[in-house]
């Protein structure tokens, strides 16, 4: 057995097929008609257009006209229409009389540089999205053809190195049971793709392509990333068991697309969604999510290769309102900084980037980009029910200098006659231990709270999540963590404001029974587990939670803590509750 990233769930069980892009080589060849060649280029790239819109309509049909999963391919029209990139291209074949192939090759590759240093998953999707669009572009110029996967044999459990999303969209997938990638993780177009066609996959694969070969049966378990090559008849038998078992659970956790968020005995919470796009908020939607209680909008910053303008962020803010009809969104201002870099910011090298400066501290040291993003925010407001959140927050006079900038755009605005929400509430992350301190002192500042548990830990327990020598100290149920949950939420009720949580911790069957007796609000999950939280909240009584809080509130250790609440959820579920 061999391990990964599970990033679509189900279990896939089938042979293998090696699938290896073509090799092409791309010389340097000079050309005196550099005119003939931009039209070659531009030839190129009209049909590159073509090409992925088929592809958009052609992944539209499977997953229905509503699903805005296809357009994650538009990423790479969008890239390639680029006026920077375009020119970059156009002008090297001008300047440096080189062939379009290698005009395309070297720009491109000149963008992943730029990109690869990161150190974002984020960004590095931007960068597979780079790659995908120069291998696709130069395959057009050289007339080489991309890989054929839309004749498959049935059960075809597909193994790469990387599976690109232009690759992925056009495969046949009623015939792939699975997919093993060496790259990719959750947020990558892959993984995306793999999950809205409903394919179990296992990404960041070591040496996956060493270690299966062409024909081996494998077994695929997208939730534990846990792949089996060759296995024994009795592992295969168990396997079979739990597909059947696993099939048997979505098909019970549809029953609750359509009901309310509530206790066993009738205690109504909000279960929202976390958002990173637009086409997002769809998903969401039709999860059955309530509203969105995260939209990062940070990746709208990391798609492209220049910041986009006001009117591209209303637009964007725009379409998410209207898909969320009434429901409230919230949107949280640009969080980059830490593990987000956006290359063409220009942050600096920090030593210490998760305490340096990021969120909110770069929002209010950036005022251009800062106003651009309110003013589009705002003026998207007047097309649906959005609040702003914002993250990082240490202080009230942070809260202060937000509210100021946001008055004098609203002035602004005013004086165009431009519609918004006048009335919008301005939220903020609690995730930070100044801010979990100063809660009582915040909440009388802003008209909502939001935990962000992934930060709160990391701080609050002073560990990187991100190194592996100290990973195992990183729990939302150490003692300091509960502790400060519960106070941020006495304080928000104290002043009679809403408080909900969109950090992984909400999602976590373990910590429901938790929030519910703390008094949590809103639950904000991935759409993707808005069911399965709807249906653990449904199993449990307030006055059971309560007693189960009350038990865990006296424990001392992290350790404690999980042991119990696992052997309690464990028993819950075997006796059916």
């Amino acid at each position: 057995m061999i391990r990964g990233i599970g990033t679509s769930k189900g279990i896939g069980m089938g042979r293998a097929l090696i699938v290896e892009s073509p090799q092409m080589e791309i010389s340097v060849k000079k050309i005196e008609d550099t005119a003939a060649e931009q039209e070659r280029y531009k030839k190129a790239k009209a049909q590159f257009i073509e090409e992925t819109q088929q592809m958009i309509e052609q992944l539209k049909q499977r997953l229905g006209e509503k699903d805005k999963t296809a357009l994650i391919l538009h990423n790479q029209i969008y890239l390639i229409n680029d006026a920077e990139m375009d020119n970059g291209i156009l002008q090297m074949i001008q300047e440096q009389k080189v062939c379009a192939e290698a005009a395309v090759e070297e720009t491109c590759n000149l963008y992943i540089k730029i990109f690869e240093n990161s150190g974002s998953e984020a960004v590095a999707q931007r960068i597979a999205d780079i790659i995908d669009l120069k291998d696709r572009l130069a395959g057009i110029l050289l007339g080489v053809h991309s890989v054929d996967l839309t004749h498959l044999p049935e059960n075809t459990i597909i193994i790469a190195k990387e599976l690109q999303p232009s690759i992925t969209a056009v495969m046949d997938t009623a015939h792939v049971a699975g997919i093993v990638a060496e790259k990719g993780g959750e947020t990558s177009h892959t993984a995306i793709l793999a999950r809205a066609l409903e394919i179990p996959a296992v990404l960041s694969v070591k040496d996956a392509l060493e270690k299966i070969g062409n024909g081996d049966t494998v077994i695929v378990d997208g939730e534990y990333g846990e792949v089996f090559v060759q296995p024994i008849p009795k592992t295969i038998e168990i396997y079979r068991k739990k597909r059947k078992l696993y099939e048997e659970q979505v098909q019970e956790l549809k029953k609750y697309i359509n009901k309310d968020t509530v206790t066993q005995d009738e205690k109504r919470v909000c279960l929202a969604a976390n958002i990173g796009n637009a086409e997002d908020a769809v998903k969401a939607m039709e999860s059955g999510a309530e509203c969105v209680g995260l939209f990062r909008t940070e990746f709208l910053f990391m798609n492209g290769v220049s910041m986009p303008t006001e009117e591209e962020q209303f637009e964007v803010y725009k379409r998410a309102a209207v898909i969320c009809k009434d429901k409230v969104l919230t949107i949280r201002t640009l969080d980059i900084g830490g593990d987000k870099d956006i290359p063409y910011m220009g942050l600096t090298k920090e030593s210490n980037p998760f305490l340096g400066y990021r969120a909110i501290r770069f929002c209010l040291g950036r005022i251009d980009v800062f106003t651009t993003q309110l003013r589009a925010i705002l003026r998207a407001s007047a097309y649906g029910n959005i609040r702003i959140m914002l993250p990082l927050i240490t202080g009230v006079s942070e809260v202060r200098s937000v509210r100021t900038i946001l008055q004098n755009v609203m002035r602004e605005l005013d004086s165009k006659e431009i519609p918004y929400d006048k009335d919008i509430l301005l939220g903020v992350m609690i995730e930070t231990p100044a801010a979990c301190m100063l809660a009582d002192i915040l909440a009388k500042e802003a008209d909502f709270f939001s935990i962000g548990t992934n930060d709160l830990t990391q701080y609050t327990i002073a560990v990187d999540r991100g190194n592996e020598n100290v990973a195992y100290l990183y729990s939302a149920f150490h003692p300091a963590v509960l502790r400060s949950v519960k106070r941020i939420i006495e304080c928000a009720k104290r002043e009679n404001i809403e408080v909900g949580m969109c950090g992984e911790a909400a999602g976590n069957p373990a910590m429901i029974p938790l929030l519910l007796a703390f008094g949590l609000d809103e639950f904000s999950v991935t759409a993707s587990k808005v069911l399965e939280t709807r249906k653990n909240i449904a199993s449990w009584t307030m006055k059971e939670a309560a007693a189960v809080t009350d038990t865990v509130m006296g424990m001392s250790t992290e350790k404690e803590v999980s042991a119990y609440l696992s052997d309690y959820i464990a028993t819950k579920m075997s006796n059916g509750k």
